[in-house]
């Protein structure tokens, strides 16, 4: 994508003005950017990273700021940010050369300053620098401006430039989570859809739980979400474009309909419809000629559908064979064959945004597990294990994966955790009230 392509959807998604312009050299990444360990399996010693308050006349934002990149990075479990009180040096000007005996001494292997610009127009500009602390060079160096509401979009995008420099890998902090918000008691629970950011600030509801919502999911390709609707117990697919609050109807389907999801381009969904023969089947529809083709015929139920990131493949879950198992098939229908082998219930895959896993729910012994496999269905690893964990969905980076979990009884409910790839670095994600169904956005910028 061209730069000014870049510019202008950043603009529309979240009013970014100035988008990261270097002003510092390209270096090559040191030693001290090789994780210790890996990202797929075992653990991981964090980085230990010095992260000062950031300078600015406005102490306030500025602080603010600083704490949202250091929280960020410390949630990834990648990072061990340092204690403040334990700086040697003051930092008092982002340009200048931090003295790097006195940050060597804390053991600090990074460093990160910054500055926080309120010119008072509305807008808030800030800039930052990335130093090894090792080697006394600088990493990266970038400026930000964005309007002032969205001050804390400034931390993610500094956020997610630290995490790429010292790990490799695209960051993920500058992205959305929509869910279902849920309310009331557990008999007559509100669900209402929901959007924030993914460290869970800045909740925002899209619906006023009016008629049922289940199952959001995002456009890889644009600020849209599709998700299933019952109003009068009739239900409906939706596209809703997030920028506007604005509708589309995009089928009225006889029967039940399940679990409808973008393909790559964002040009057609997926989703599991109800038939006349009395079978649940996968159906593709085309989002411009609104034509839809029927991609499975097998008895029982398929359902829950999602595509390889490069549309060339579906995963789905099937009882055909008795049991519920996950599948993967071509593109148009063919060859679909079981990949999970073991024992229990297979439910709700989801590809991995680089291909090289599928996550699911699996529920055996009385648990409800949320694991991850290989696309030829080896390599099975469970991440997490509860009473009822359900609907895992990928961050952009394929690094991370959130869920809803729900203990169940009178007064309990679904909460949302994140959990990555090792399945050592669980978090719960703050909602104002329960919360299910979640689903990551790609990158915003």
């Amino acid at each position: 994508m061209r730069f000014n392509d870049r510019l202008k959807r950043a603009l529309a998604v979240a009013a970014l003005a100035v988008v990261s312009s270097w002003f510092g050299p390209n270096l090559v990444t040191p030693a001290l950017a090789q994780l210790k360990g890996t990202q797929t399996e075992g653990t991981i010693t964090p980085i230990p990273i010095a992260i000062p308050v950031f300078l600015g006349d406005d102490a306030q934002l500025a602080g603010d700021v600083s704490n949202v990149v250091q929280a960020d990075l410390e949630r990834s479990g990648l990072f061990r940010p340092l204690d403040r009180a334990s700086f040697l040096e003051q930092v008092r000007d982002v340009n200048a050369a931090p003295r790097f005996p006195d940050w060597r001494s804390i053991q600090a292997e990074a460093l990160v300053v910054g500055r926080i610009v309120n010119d008072g127009s509305g807008k808030v500009g800030a800039e930052f620098r990335l130093w090894d602390v090792a080697s006394g060079k600088q990493l990266a160096g970038q400026r930000f401006s964005t309007a002032g509401q969205n001050w804390r979009r400034i931390g993610h995008l500094i956020a997610d430039s630290v995490y790429e420099r010292l790990t490799g890998e695209k960051g993920y902090f500058d992205t959305h989570i929509v869910f279902v918000d849920e309310t009331g008691p557990a008999e007559h629970r509100i669900k209402r859809l929901a959007i924030m950011d993914q460290d869970g600030a800045n909740v925002r509801l899209l619906s006023q739980g009016k008629e049922l919502v289940l199952t959001p999911r995002f456009s890889p390709t644009n600020q849209e979400i599709t998700y299933m609707s019952y109003t009068n117990d009739q239900p409906k697919v939706f596209i809703m474009n997030l920028e506007t609050g604005k509708r589309e109807l995009v089928g009225d389907f006889p029967g039940m309909t399940f679990a409808p999801r973008f393909s790559p381009d964002g040009q057609k969904i997926v989703m599991s419809l109800g038939t006349p023969d009395g079978r649940t089947s996968i159906y593709e529809m085309d989002l411009r000629s609104r034509q839809s083709r029927r991609l499975t015929e097998a008895t029982g139920i398929d359902t829950s559908p999602s595509y390889a990131p490069d549309g060339s493949q579906i995963v789905f879950e099937s009882d055909r064979d008795g049991s519920q198992r996950l599948y993967v098939m071509n593109a148009d229908g063919s060859g679909a064959h079981p990949i999970s082998m073991g024992d229990g219930s297979y439910s709700t895959p989801v590809w991995s945004p680089r291909g090289d896993y599928i996550a699911f729910t699996k529920q055996s012994g009385g648990q409800f597990l949320i694991g991850v496999m290989k696309p030829d269905g080896s390599g099975e690893r469970v991440l997490t294990e509860g009473f009822h964990n359900e609907g895992p969905t990928w961050a952009p980076n394929g690094r991370v994966l959130m869920f809803f979990r729900d203990p169940g009884g009178a007064t309990g409910g679904p909460r949302i955790f994140s959990v990555d790839i090792t399945g050592f670095n669980e978090r719960k994600v703050a909602t104002p009230a329960f919360g299910s169904d979640p689903a990551w956005s790609p990158l915003l910028n």
